[in-house]
């Protein structure tokens, strides 16, 4: 802070306050940096050789973090816009919040993939598969989906051969 000079000129000081808000961090006039309300005062000498003090009224927003937990089958988009295949723990993005401070938002993707099998039959005559169906002829066009124990589907395709008994007389 700068000296008083007071030769008998000085009638009053002056006070002010400075109403800051800031994300995390402030650095005022007097060179400190600020994380949280402060009441400092700066004092300088106002042009007409008095004092003029100036109190710091701080108020100060803090930015997040956040995970986003998220599973998904085969793939995901996330709030990006990006259409994730793999498994992804790096991806982040930044939103502002309400107080104008950022919100940091990391990505925690697990993803499970489906799965297709072929499921090959060869009976005689007729054949009820696992859809209910009872089939008397060859087949290999004839799917069922399950839900796996990930909750992905698993699409089951019937390779069917249907043998037809015969008689003789």
């Amino acid at each position: 802070p700068l000296a008083t000079i007071n030769n008998g000129n000085c009638n009053y000081n002056t006070t002010s306050t400075d109403v800051q808000t800031a994300c995390d961090s402030y650095t005022w006039i007097d060179g400190i940096t600020y994380t949280q309300n402060n009441t400092a005062t700066f004092t300088t000498q106002a042009s007409n050789g008095c004092d003029s003090v100036i109190t710091l009224d701080l108020t100060i927003h803090n930015s997040s973090t956040f995970t986003d937990v998220q599973t998904a089958c085969d793939s995901y988009t996330w709030i990006d816009g990006t259409t994730y295949t793999q498994n992804n723990n790096t991806a982040t993005f930044t939103a502002q919040t309400s107080n104008g401070c950022d919100s940091v938002i990391t990505l925690d993707l697990t993803i499970h993939n489906s799965s297709t099998f072929t499921d090959v039959q060869t009976a005689c005559d007729s054949y009820t598969w696992i859809d209910g169906t009872t089939y008397t002829q060859n087949n290999n066009t004839a799917t069922f989906t399950a839900q796996t124990s990930n909750g992905c589907d698993s699409v089951i395709t019937l390779d069917l051969t249907i043998h037809n008994s015969s008689t003789f007389t």
